[in-house]
């Protein structure tokens, strides 16, 4: 990684743009992140799965705590600062002139179809992370058995995900121990 010679602009500016093209949040950000960082030189293949996780372990904005996480990474303080606002400013700002104009044109036809024609990208978007996390973090039969028993339990069954996440640290943490203690003797 050359991360030594980046300007805070550079970080501002590559999260500016990322915060100014995407719908869908941040996990549509997720694959624009990728790309652009990948591009420049400031992060490798597998720091990207690293990146995701961390980011979503922090409380607040997916988005926003990977703009922060790796603009640290890139130039410290200053550089979570620069990331962070370039990727906050765009959307805040198109928001805001949205928002200004849009109790005037809600009922137009041409922007109900804008936007409905926008809401499949956002599903695609946000479809493309979660493909790839899954292909890197899934290599084991019981990865890919956990992943599917997981999205049944909450897309059929509607299990809160915060029970599955609960149960999964418990019986990983038993299974750990199990290990442990299997070695031990």
């Amino acid at each position: 990684m050359n991360n030594n010679g980046v300007s805070l602009w550079s970080i501002f500016a590559v999260f500016a743009k990322i915060g100014a093209f995407t719908i869908g949040g941040g996990y549509a950000m997720i694959p624009l992140i990728e790309a652009e960082m990948r591009r420049k030189d400031w992060i490798s293949e597998e720091d990207m799965p690293d990146i995701i996780v961390l980011a979503q372990s922090a409380p607040g904005i997916l988005a926003v705590n990977m703009a922060i996480y790796s603009g640290y990474r890139l130039r410290g303080i200053r550089g979570a600062i620069a990331a962070s606002l370039g990727a906050v400013l765009p959307s805040f700002v198109i928001i805001l002139l949205i928002a200004m104009l849009f109790a005037g044109i809600k009922d137009n036809p041409t922007m109900q179809k804008i936007f409905r024609g926008i809401r499949p990208v956002a599903v695609g978007l946000i479809l493309v992370p979660a493909i790839n996390l899954a292909r890197k973090g899934c290599r084991k039969w019981w990865a890919w058995l956990i992943l599917l028993a997981s999205l049944v339990a909450v897309a059929v069954l509607k299990i809160s995900p915060v029970y599955i996440i609960l149960v999964t640290i418990v019986v990983a943490v038993a299974i750990s121990f199990a290990k442990e203690a299997r070695t031990q003797r």
